[in-house]
C-alpha cells in the first residue's frame, strides 16, 4: 500500500536533532567561518618539523663553518702578537743603541765647544807655543775625526734599521687589529647561529620535540645499518688481499724477491698503526667531554681540535683548522679508511671526526653534545667529504 505521509522538508541534522532547512544556509555559514578560523593559524607560515630540523642543522653546520673562521683569526691573532712583541722589543733595543750612539756624537760636539776645536790650519800653527804643541794638538785632532766619524756611521746605521723595525711594527700592529677584528666577528656569528638554533628548538611543543627525537632516533639507525655495511665491505676486501698475497706468496715460492717487497712496505704500515693507536687512545679518553666551540681541551673540544690533540699525543702535529687539516695528509678512498684516518664532512670541509673502524668515528658533533662515538654516516651519505691519513 503506497504511504500517504507527506514528506518532510530536507533538513540538517544536528546532535541527533534534524534541523529545518531554512536554517541550513546559517549552519553553513557558521561552519564556513569556523573553518577560517581554524585555517588563520596555519597561515602564519609556521614552519613544518621537517623544515625546523634542517634549519638547526643549517645553523648548526653554519657555526661550525664560523667556528673554523674563529679558530684561524684566533692562531693568526697568536701568531701576530708574538711577532709585534718581538718587533717591539727589537725597536726597544735599537732605539737603546741610537741612543747610545747619540750621546757619543754628543760627547764629541761638547768636547769641540768646549775646546773651540775646528780643523788644523796656519792660524792653529801660528798660535802654537812650540812646534811640538802643534804637532800633539794635529795628531789628537786627527785621531778624534777618525773616531767621530765611526761615531757618526754608527749613529746613522742605528737610526735607519731603528725606523725600518718601527714600521715594521706599525705594519705588524695594524695587521694585528684586523686579525682580532676578523676573531670578533667570527666569534659574533658563531654565537648568533647557536642563539637562532636555540630560538627554534625553543618554539617547538613537547609533542614535536619528541617526534624530532623519534626523527633523529631513525637517522641513527640507518647510520648505524650504513656502517655495518661499510664493515662488511671493508672485511671483504681485506680478506681478499690477505688471500692474493698468500697467492703470491706461494707462488714466488716465498722467494727472496718477494720478501724484500714484503718488508719494504710493512715498516710504514707499522708505523702507522702504532700512532693511529696512540691518537685513538687518547680520542677515546676524551669521550664524554662537551663539545665547545674554539676549544681545544683539556676539558672541552670542538671538532678539529680534538682531532688535533689526539694526533698530537701520537706526535704528529695538525693545523688548527679543518680546511687546513684536510690538506695534511694523504688522501684515501673510503673503501680503504684504516683506524687513525680523519673523515671529513660537507662541501665546505666544516667537520672531523677520526675513524676508529667498522664505519665508526670519534668526534665532537655540536653544541650542545659531547664527544661520542658515532657512525660515519650520521648525516647522510652525501656528507661525507673525503678521508685523509694524516701520517
Amino acid at each position: 500500500m503506497a504511504s500517504h505521509r507527506k514528506s518532510r522538508p530536507a533538513g540538517t541534522r544536528v546532535a541527533g536533532i534534524r534541523t529545518p532547512a531554512l536554517a541550513t544556509a546559517a549552519l553553513t555559514s557558521v561552519a564556513l567561518l569556523s573553518q577560517s578560523a581554524n585555517a588563520a593559524p596555519e597561515a602564519d607560515d609556521k614552519p613544518s618539523l621537517e623544515e625546523v630540523e634542517k634549519k638547526v642543522d643549517d645553523l648548526y653546520r653554519q657555526a661550525e663553518s664560523a667556528t673554523d673562521k674563529y679558530n684561524s683569526a684566533k692562531e693568526k691573532t697568536t701568531k701576530q702578537r708574538k711577532r709585534v712583541d718581538t718587533l717591539l722589543d727589537d725597536v726597544a733595543k735599537r732605539t737603546q743603541k741610537l741612543n747610545e750612539a747619540r750621546e757619543e756624537l754628543g760627547s764629541f760636539a761638547a768636547a769641540q765647544y768646549r775646546t773651540g776645536a775646528s780643523a788644523p790650519d796656519t792660524a792653529t800653527f801660528l798660535l802654537a807655543d812650540t812646534p811640538q804643541d802643534y804637532f800633539d794638538q794635529t795628531q789628537l785632532m786627527d785621531r778624534m775625526t777618525g773616531r767621530q766619524k765611526v761615531a757618526v756611521d754608527d749613529y746613522v746605521t742605528q737610526q735607519s734599521e731603528t725606523m725600518k723595525k718601527r714600521q715594521e711594527a706599525t705594519e705588524s700592529l695594524e695587521t694585528l687589529t684586523e686579525a682580532q677584528d676578523d676573531l670578533k666577528t667570527a666569534k659574533a656569528t658563531v654565537q648568533r647561529k647557536l642563539a637562532d638554533a636555540r630560538d627554534l628548538l625553543s618554539k617547538l611543543t613537547a609533542e614535536e620535540k619528541a617526534r624530532l627525537a623519534a626523527i633523529e632516533r631513525e637517522k641513527q639507525q640507518e647510520a648505524a645499518r650504513k656502517a655495518a655495511e661499510l664493515a662488511r665491505q671493508q672485511a671483504a676486501q681485506q680478506q681478499a688481499q690477505e688471500q692474493e698475497q698468500a697467492a703470491q706468496q706461494q707462488d714466488s715460492g716465498s722467494s727472496s724477491a718477494g720478501s724484500g717487497s714484503s718488508t719494504s712496505t710493512a715498516p710504514a704500515d707499522s708505523s702507522y698503526a702504532t700512532k693511529a693507536e696512540k691518537a685513538l687512545a687518547f680520542a677515546r679518553a676524551q669521550i664524554g667531554k662537551p663539545y665547545v666551540w674554539g676549544a681545544v681541551g683539556p676539558g672541552s673540544y670542538d671538532c678539529s681540535g680534538l682531532t688535533q690533540a689526539a694526533w698530537k699525543a701520537a706526535g704528529v702535529t695538525l693545523p688548527r683548522t679543518t680546511y687546513d687539516q684536510v690538506n695534511a695528509g694523504t688522501t684515501v678512498p673510503l673503501a680503504d679508511a684504516q683506524p687513525g684516518d680523519l673523515v671529513f664532512f660537507y662541501d665546505d670541509v666544516t667537520h672531523v671526526g677520526i675513524y676508529i673502524g667498522n664505519g665508526m668515528m670519534i668526534h665532537a658533533p655540536k653544541p650542545g653534545t659531547y664527544v661520542r662515538e658515532e657512525s660515519i654516516y650520521y648525516d647522510g651519505e652525501s656528507a661525507i667529504h673525503s678521508v685523509v691519513r694524516p701520517a
